[in-house]
């Protein structure tokens, strides 16, 4: 028998555009029955999409444990892979509020005695504890993790004729490039990072999120792609009250990290988040610019996009775009930028990482997937998904905290 192709289908009133439709119908329909397979359903198969991210804050400054953050990470168990998992609390140091609290992981107590050394040297230090976790068998290998919660001293900072913020920048990213086997993850007043290797949900459980209160937590489940999964890898990244979770890949990190790496960051942590951290601080620190200028620099809009702006929002994008060109971060992302007071979240001018927000009385949720927003608050309202390079912004109340 003849093989039928084109030209006999053609013979029979059949178009080619007929047979590739009726080709891919057929594909679908194998497709479908593929799918039944439990094997290939989601939760069995890698996410490329994979990490987590959560986030609530009380508008009011109204102190919520850190146990509900950590429960909202279960329900995206299958976006991390036990490599990393972590959280960022504000306002949980109320007695200590008016210095800055030190985390710092240890390879050995000959590398905390030395890190001390330097520490008594640059700062008073009011106290200092190891910080109290709970041995469970899913988190192993651990450092030795201390806190210390220090004050510049004044006639040091003086004769470097730096402001305070500044003094500790230097002296935490000191300790991080020429201290080994020292490495400080959190650096900010009356807030805390809490991080690990393991799946977020069980980090919280060895940090004891529940006895710890604060107006605001963020948090990250890890699934690194092309960079090591280690305890300083782990989310948040920290730098003074500013704190990263992500979701994504920084295709720009080179560019990005060589350019702020000539102000005197340094980029030692093996993965690209750490990055966005530093741009924050350079951006709104240093060079004065609001939340809403940042984003518009790290998530710029095209350059069409621009010229179809009002003419006094088109000249403001124009020069953001200008003067930071360097700044700009490509690649998929989706993050939160927790600070003293509030949060910022934003996704690549894409919107090629999912990201969805909610609301409910004086709370706001911030999460990848609807289902963690549920499990914080099971009758949010008014849930959307913000626009690719839209920030979302949320302060607390002043006073409020």
């Amino acid at each position: 028998m003849k093989e039928m192709g084109y030209d006999s289908c053609i013979n029979k009133r059949k178009t080619r555009s007929e047979i590739e439709d009726s080709d891919a119908e057929r594909t679908c329909s194998v497709m479908i029955n593929e799918l039944r397979d439990p094997k290939l359903r989601e939760g069995n198969i890698r996410i490329p999409s994979g990490c987590a991210i959560a986030a609530v804050i009380s508008r009011e400054g109204k102190k919520m444990t850190g146990e509900k953050i950590a429960e909202s990470m279960k329900p995206m168990r299958d976006r991390s892979n036990g490599l990393g998992g972590g959280f960022a609390g504000y306002g949980i140091y109320p007695e200590y509020r008016d210095y800055y609290a030190l985390h710092i992981f240890f390879d050995d107590n000959e590398a905390r005695k030395e890190c001390e050394k330097y520490l008594k040297e640059r700062f008073d230090i009011v106290w200092a504890e190891e910080m109290q976790v709970r041995k469970i068998p899913e988190i192993t290998d651990e450092p030795l993790i201390w806190r210390y919660f220090v004050a510049p001293l004044q006639s040091l900072m003086r004769s470097m004729q730096v402001d305070e913020r500044e003094y500790v920048v230097r002296a935490v990213t000191a300790v991080n490039l020429k201290i080994d086997g020292a490495y400080v993850f959190s650096s900010g007043k009356n807030m805390g990072v809490f991080k690990a290797v393991g799946y977020p949900e069980d980090v919280g459980r060895f940090y004891r999120l529940e006895e710890y209160e604060g107006y605001c937590w963020t948090a990250h489940g890890r699934y690194p792609t092309n960079t090591p999964g280690w305890w300083g890898g782990a989310h948040p990244f920290a730098l003074l009250d500013w704190t990263v979770v992500h979701n994504g890949e920084i295709s720009s990190y080179d560019a990005n990290r060589r350019f702020i790496e000539m102000f005197g960051y340094k980029c030692t942590l093996q993965t690209d988040t750490e990055v966005i951290t530093y741009i924050a601080d350079y951006l709104c620190r240093r060079q004065g610019l609001t939340l809403r200028e940042a984003a518009a620099v790290m998530a710029a809009p095209f350059w069409s996009t621009i010229a179809k702006k009002p003419p006094l929002d088109k000249e403001q994008y124009m020069y953001l775009r200008q003067v930071f060109p360097s700044l700009l971060v490509t690649g998929p992302f989706s993050i939160v930028l927790g600070f003293e007071g509030g949060l910022m979240a934003l996704n690549d001018r894409l919107k090629l990482r999912s990201m969805v927000v909610g609301e409910k009385d004086d709370k706001v949720f911030v999460a990848s997937e609807e289902a963690a927003i549920r499990v914080m608050e099971p009758n949010a309202e008014n849930i959307f998904a913000p626009a690719g390079g839209e920030p979302v912004i949320v302060n607390v109340r002043e006073g409020a905290f």
